[in-house]
């Protein structure tokens, strides 16, 4: 098997793995309990909390536990959207955002509240102009993904920052779920971001959502002592261990983590160029761990599934997206419904190898040729 979708998931570090049944055998008590089990792993949680909150640069009072990115962007957005309702009604979004941000903009609107949605560029950002022009008293909420899953684009987050301090009453959210060891990661002026673990090989049903103090949220989850009082349950300390060694792994090691994945990048697309009927989607600028490519005349999906016969794991669209639709990222840069339809997105990682992409392109070249008139 080739596995070229590191994007949609990761495999989990043994390191993490490790960290993460060490602490499950260690800290047997509930970190609510006031036993003596319980006070040892309560203190666990709170420097685990604490190194987190260093590696990120946030204050620890402002991390919260998640079950993984989808919960804590409906948390973020219908947190925010509840407490603001007597500010106003009124939110900005993209159509590049991941279905958990989609589909909570959507519910929202179903409750009287009001989404508009930016303009994309040519290069895969938003119109920063068209959102001064959209922004009203009566906003409350701007939520951007920091890097698009689908083509890899760098959204201006500082420069959204800025355009938002005439704003006070509005907050920014971003899904960083694609840009934790991609790309520098921008907090200041941001009210809430989500981070996945299973994105940079951590555990799969863990998340984070950081939140600045001074931002008010209603919780979703009501009932029972936690790290929090914004989401309760019983805190699940293993796994936030499992979170702190992936994010230390990932931060430590992310400049030559890009270089490695930069010249893969690079290998890849100038092989892939050299056949007529290949475009890449993916802008400039994009992290180098996601190309989007398009073979002209052939459905992605048509595509991605004889890859996938033949043991290549590639994606159509992200994870989370419907079937059967074209991507809106590439319809959105390349104003072409067809060329959307054809996408389809490569995901690659420091742990991939030269043989693989060279195997990869000769499984490609076979199907090219069988599929391409």
């Amino acid at each position: 098997m080739i596995y070229l979708d590191y994007s949609a998931n990761t495999p989990v570090d043994p390191a993490v793995l490790e960290a993460f049944c060490k602490a499950e055998q260690t800290y047997i008590g509930n970190p609510n309990s006031t036993h003596c089990a319980g006070r040892t792993a309560c203190e666990e949680m709170a420097r685990v909390t604490d190194h987190i909150a260093g590696l990120l640069g946030v204050e620890p009072a402002g991390i919260i536990y998640t079950s993984g990115a989808s919960e804590s962007n409906n948390l973020a957005i219908k947190g925010i959207a509840q407490a603001s309702r007597s500010t106003g009604r009124h939110m900005i979004s993209t159509v590049l955002e991941h279905a958990s941000v989609g589909g909570t903009l959507t519910a929202l609107q179903q409750q009287g509240w009001e989404v508009d949605l930016l303009d994309i560029q040519r290069d895969g950002t938003i119109d920063l102009e068209q959102l001064g022009d959209l922004l009203r008293k009566d906003t409350i909420l701007v939520s951007v993904c920091a890097v698009d899953s689908e083509l890899g684009t760098v959204q201006p987050i500082r420069q959204i920052t800025e355009i938002l301090k005439d704003f006070p009453n509005c907050r920014l959210h971003v899904d960083a779920t694609q840009a934790i060891g991609k790309t520098e990661l921008v907090m200041d002026g941001v009210d809430t971001m989500s981070i996945a673990p299973h994105k940079f090989y951590g555990l799969n049903g863990s998340g984070l959502l950081l939140k600045k103090s001074s931002v008010i949220i209603e919780p979703q989850i009501h009932g029972g002592s936690s790290t929090t009082l914004y989401r309760s349950g019983t805190p699940a300390l293993a796994l936030a261990v499992s979170i702190e060694k992936a994010l230390q792994l990932t931060l430590t090691q992310q400049e030559e983590r890009i270089r490695c994945v930069r010249q893969l990048n690079e290998y890849l697309k100038t092989a892939l160029l050299h056949y007529p009927s290949v475009r890449i989607n993916s802008p400039e600028g994009a992290v180098p761990h996601i190309l989007n490519l398009s073979v002209q005349g052939l459905k992605g999906t048509v595509f991605q599934r004889v890859l996938s016969e033949r043991g290549v794991c590639v994606s159509v669209k992200s994870a989370c997206s419907a079937e059967g639709t074209p991507s809106k990222a590439v319809f959105a840069v390349s104003g072409d419904r067809k060329n959307a339809l054809s996408s389809w997105r490569v995901s690659l990682s420091h742990l991939t190898t030269r043989e693989e992409l060279d195997e990869f392109l000769q499984v490609f070249d076979q199907c090219y040729k069988e599929l391409v008139p």
